[in-house]
């Protein structure tokens, strides 16, 4: 029976990016395979440049996902008078400089970013194929051994508990995510998104979803399906 490495992502803060429209960064509910692609690579230490390397794990990463607890959305409106000398953090551990003009006082940065609040995330992976490098293993290390400081979507979302939440034992994804124990009873259920051919529910629905990168260009693109759904305590198995 294949084995699937669960993550918990909780954290104040969370943004799962969609499509930036001009200066408005919105979210998705549930993250892009990308986005996790990513969160392992840092995890792993791997450059930016590494494009091969990134690229060949999102085609092996397999992932479901289901809500735990539903935050709030809140917006952040972010107003910076940029000039050339200016510097910022980075998960480097020094600072990063930008190359550009001096800034101008009537031309202020700005831009709205959306984000999770007080939400919690239960992610279910495996690897296809599993006996390639990196591992579930080399994964699993990763995440409690991390290269570098992670965060979920954008930098200043630091997770507040530990990443790495075990191992489950399923037939496919979607069983990965029924047989973990859920929260707190929500009589309406938790939502789960999973790959199409990964197992059915009773009342989901069949969508594709544009989330993953090209990241030798850096753009996204591509559309796999996917599936939607509610899961009760009833259709739980854990």
């Amino acid at each position: 029976m294949p084995r699937h490495l669960l993550l918990r992502l909780e954290a104040p803060l969370m943004a799962f990016g969609g499509e930036t429209i001009d200066n408005f960064g919105v979210i998705r509910d549930f993250p892009a395979l990308s986005m996790i692609t990513g969160l392992l690579a840092n995890a792993l230490g791997w450059r930016r440049e590494e494009t091969e390397r990134h690229d060949r794990l999102q085609e092996r990463l397999v992932m479901g996902a289901r809500i735990e607890r539903q935050g709030k959305r809140l917006q952040d409106n972010q107003n910076a008078q940029l000039g050339a000398k200016d510097a910022g953090w980075t998960t480097w551990g020094r600072p990063e400089g930008r190359a550009g003009a001096a800034a101008t006082y009537d031309s202020p940065h700005r831009r709205f970013r959306d984000y999770h609040a007080d939400q919690s995330l239960l992610i279910a992976l495996r690897l296809n194929p599993e006996d390639e490098s990196p591992c579930l293993d080399d994964l699993a290390v990763a995440l409690d051994h991390p290269a570098r400081p992670l965060f979920i979507g954008r930098k200043p979302c630091l997770p507040s508990q530990r990443l790495f939440a075990g191992w489950q034992d399923a037939e496919d994804l979607l069983g990965a995510l029924q047989a973990f124990p859920l929260p707190a009873p929500q009589p309406e259920g938790v939502r789960l998104q999973w790959p199409e051919g990964e197992g059915t529910l009773t009342g989901d629905r069949q969508l594709d979803l544009c989330d993953e990168r090209h990241w030798r260009s850096g753009v996204h693109g591509g559309w796999r399906p996917v599936r939607e759904g509610r899961l009760r305590a009833e259709e739980s198995s854990g």
